[in-house]
């Protein structure tokens, strides 16, 4: 995929990549026209050595908590991510297992409030020893009022999450962004979340969820998230997490505003210029 990028890089004037570092050395001669958003955990020991070494590159994050872990580098800004307005749709009524993800806390969590609890999620071969020894004996002994469902499709969350009458995510690491906090939000359904990483800045406390920072906080407002308006946490997903306002955000604050390099009109009136996004698989 590289490099056909590096075949056709005279045809575009601005290439956006998403797949971490793996461009770095290829695009630093051209750095000024790149636009590079990290969408991993940046406090591994390895990143900050390797993007002060590439500083030139044009970074966006996709929370302000990302930035901590890399100073000196080429931030341009946060962008929030984005759907599609209409890919889930808002219901009035009432993601994979892993350590970070606190299953187990969600579980005791759902126990305390006397709510039933059912978890979506992938097992990865790497986690299968924690589902085994750690998550699965509290799913058993608490059945029927716990249910492990699995991993669900695009289509299944609809009714997953709009049915939900909140989401918890207990997470227990330093989250760059979350999205299935905005999934949920999109569906009408409050979130209870543990303060890590992106949370606050996902999360409008009171009104689209509540933030915490122990067991027991999440415990008593399970019960407080019941009480709110759903058609406010479908606005405030309409106001800040929509794809169109993820595409305002790149184009007119961080391609204009905070760059250098003048970007063609026919970019930002997104008409004859071609834009490529380079994804992984």
């Amino acid at each position: 995929m590289l490099e056909k990028v590096r075949q056709r890089i005279d045809q575009f004037d601005i290439l956006h990549f998403h797949i971490d570092l793996l461009h770095c050395p290829l695009v630093r001669a051209i750095a000024d026209w790149t636009l590079t958003t990290l969408h991993g955990r940046l406090d591994l020991p390895d990143l900050a050595p390797f993007y002060q070494t590439f500083r030139e590159l044009p970074l966006v994050s996709i929370s302000n908590d990302q930035q901590r872990y890399l100073r000196n580098v080429n931030w341009l800004g946060t962008v929030y991510h984005g759907l599609p307005r209409d890919l889930l749709a808002f219901q009035s009524r009432p993601g994979r297992i892993s350590p970070e993800k606190r299953p187990d806390l969600a579980i005791e969590i759902a126990a305390r409030s006397r709510m039933p609890l059912k978890i979506a999620a992938k097992i990865d071969r790497a986690d299968q020893a924690y589902w085994d020894t750690r998550v699965r004996p509290m799913v058993e002994a608490r059945r029927p009022d716990v249910e492990f469902i699995g991993e669900i499709n695009e289509r299944d969350k609809q009714s997953f999450l709009g049915d939900a009458a909140g989401l918890l995510f207990p997470v227990d690491w330093p989250e760059p962004f979350g999205l299935v906090m905005i999934e949920a939000m999109a569906c009408g359904t409050p979130v209870i979340a543990f303060r890590r990483g992106s949370v606050p800045e996902i999360v409008a406390e009171g009104i689209s969820g509540f933030v915490v920072e122990t067991t027991e906080e999440a415990v008593t407002a399970v019960g407080r998230a019941m009480h709110l308006n759903r058609a406010k946490v479908r606005a405030e997903f309409d106001r800040r997490f929509t794809a169109e306002r993820m595409a305002r955000d790149y184009v007119n604050r961080t391609l204009v505003s905070k760059r250098g390099r003048s970007v063609p009109r026919e970019v930002i009136n997104e008409s004859r210029q071609e834009w490529y996004e380079v994804r992984s698989s």
